[in-house]
């Protein structure tokens, strides 16, 4: 079943299958190696995972069969990231907890969550309590710095994707001080170089994933857009929301000294 409520799951489960690469760190994070059985092959972090748990295929062709070899306990999903069809039909031999994760409060609950669901709720209010911090420390100086600098985040190419308002990636962006140029529209919307040009793109950010944006890409770019400022950004500390955003202000602070 889709659980609700933590409350829902009887015992602390002992077989974790994690579909989401950002929710897999934090369960290495919260010292659940042992318990943490399967995991997807965008699962990158941590790297002594990659080679030595079981894949279970990609966050969007999730491979059943290898699941129910494991015959996981609880399987860790994610709203956005996993196909509606693939953990429904999961929710009806297993637990499933699924996450929804908006923005950075979204993040938090969700690492609260995950601690009281396996067993490491100290673990997890340290970790919460420390992600506080280092974001306190670093979103109040530099929020004004850069409070009008008109911003868009690439994710994708032909067509090229931005974010639109209500995603995490949005949320970081404020975090940062940034005005995304495209809050007002939905969730990941198409867009043009003629849209980049109209609503006036001062700071394009190329996005790692899940496009791998390269070098030759701001080539491209700068040549139609002319007068932006465009910089290859590290998805990971944009996109990512579990234990990874212990770290993510010290990389948002180096790409803001970029932007001086």
């Amino acid at each position: 079943m889709i659980i609700q409520k933590t409350s829902e799951l009887n015992d602390i489960p002992k077989r974790i299958v994690s579909l989401v690469p950002s929710q897999t760190e934090l369960l290495y994070d919260l010292g659940l190696a042992n318990e943490t059985t399967g995991i997807t092959k965008f699962c990158v972090h941590p790297e002594q995972w990659v080679n030595n748990k079981t894949k279970v295929g990609g966050t969007k062709t999730i491979d059943s069969g290898i699941i129910h070899q494991l015959q996981p306990d609880l399987i860790i999903a994610n709203k956005e990231e996993n196909v509606k069809e693939q953990i429904e039909q999961l929710a009806l031999s297993y637990n499933v907890w699924l996450t929804d994760v908006n923005n950075f409060e979204d993040a938090l609950e969700m690492i609260k969550d995950i601690g009281e669901l396996t067993g490491k709720e100290k673990e997890a209010s340290l970790l919460i309590k420390e992600i506080n911090t280092a974001f306190d420390q670093f979103t109040p100086k530099h929020q004004a710095q850069n409070s009008k600098l008109q911003t868009a985040y690439l994710i994708w190419q032909k067509p090229y994707m931005t974010v639109g308002g209500g995603t995490f990636i949005n949320d970081m962006l404020l975090k940062c001080g940034l005005v995304n140029i495209f809050a007002n529209k939905s969730r990941y919307p198409a867009v043009t170089i003629n849209d980049l040009q109209t609503a006036n793109c001062q700071l394009l950010l190329l996005s790692s994933e899940p496009y791998p944006f390269k070098q030759k890409h701001i080539d491209e770019l700068s040549s139609l857009l002319p007068l932006t400022k465009i910089i290859l950004v590290d998805g990971e500390f944009f996109s990512w929301y579990g234990s990874r955003l212990l770290i993510a202000p010290g990389y948002f602070l180096k790409l803001i000294s970029h932007l001086k």
